[in-house]
């Protein structure tokens, strides 16, 4: 019988294996999903299926410029520290930042239905096979891409924090800008800032900032008595220092504390005779927001041996 597109996908969704093994197993089952899928676990290939469900929170951070000089940092999860150490594993990650560099796609399902370099296969199907022979889930998470400017990569403890910094030049050699791309992206990885600049920030943002400093003097005996108009004049200065902390551009230059990040950059833009603008940034913590699952090491023994 004709196997259909849509039941092809509809195994791979349900097996997370290939789409070429996915159709071969409809084909064996006379379009049978039960019996489909009993073939391919005999074939051993829907053991990837049990693997995908479990949660992937390590993996590496990883940022690039490619030979066109497009920046591109991305973000592949892992089950295991173990295995985002492992070779293939980070070839793989190596080989689609460069699909990301090359392809532009527009998100991550874009990206899985783009070409696996090297083959005639998707990134989708080739995640599949890695599943399968590494041994662990893996799931490409998330990525940025910096076509324009000048781009600046910084990994930080081996993917465990990856950071790409866009710069504007003019007047100036790009290659001369890399290493005040590489102390600002180290900047960004250590003080981890929300925002680029203090105009960034949403008034939303500066409103509630605010009614927290309100909320903090009012609990406090010795400032609840102040004058509206001195409590008012504390809160702008709480502002000033919220900046500080939380915008790239205003916060202290960690390798000159006396200097802002912006008036680094101005004094190196004018040392080389040109204009240098940080235009974006992006920092990648590899697993920040995942919850991890807490493995129960006695449980998981006492199951086995029942």
């Amino acid at each position: 019988m004709a196997i259909s597109a849509k039941d092809v996908q509809k195994l791979r969704e349900m097996t997370g294996v290939g789409m070429m093994d996915c159709k071969k197993a409809l084909t064996e089952a006379d379009g049978d999903f039960d019996k489909a899928i009993e073939w391919l676990r005999e074939k051993g290939l829907a053991a990837q299926t049990k693997k995908a469900g479990k949660v992937a929170a390590e993996g590496v951070s990883y940022a690039i410029v490619a030979d066109n000089g497009v920046g591109v940092i991305i973000e592949v999860n892992s089950q295991t520290d173990f295995v985002a150490k492992n070779e293939v594993f980070q070839g793989y990650v190596k080989d689609v930042a460069a699909v990301v560099a090359a392809e532009d796609p527009a998100d991550v399902e874009a990206l899985k239905e783009c070409k696996y370099p090297g083959t005639d296969r998707t990134i989708a199907d080739v995640t599949a096979d890695k599943v399968l022979s590494i041994g662990e889930n893996i799931q490409i998470r998330r990525f940025v891409r910096y076509a324009e400017g000048v781009n600046v990569p910084y990994i930080h403890m081996g993917g465990k924090v990856g950071v790409l910094v866009n710069l504007a030049v003019e007047g100036i050699d790009p290659a001369k800008v890399i290493e005040l791309g590489k102390d600002v992206a180290m900047q960004i990885c250590a003080m981890n800032p929300s925002f680029l600049d203090k105009s960034d920030v949403s008034q939303d943002t500066l409103d509630k900032e605010k009614e927290i400093q309100l909320a903090l003097m009012a609990n406090d005996p010795k400032m609840a008595a102040k004058p509206e108009k001195v409590k008012e004049g504390i809160v702008m200065g709480k502002l000033g220092k919220y900046y500080e902390e939380n915008c790239l551009l205003q916060q202290a230059f960690v390798k000159e504390n006396k200097i802002s990040v912006e008036k680094h950059v101005a004094a190196v833009a004018k040392e080389l005779g040109g204009t240098i603008t940080v235009k974006a940034f992006t920092r990648f913590a590899t697993g920040e927001g995942i919850e991890k699952a807490e493995d129960d090491f006695a449980a998981e023994v006492a199951s086995m041996i029942k």
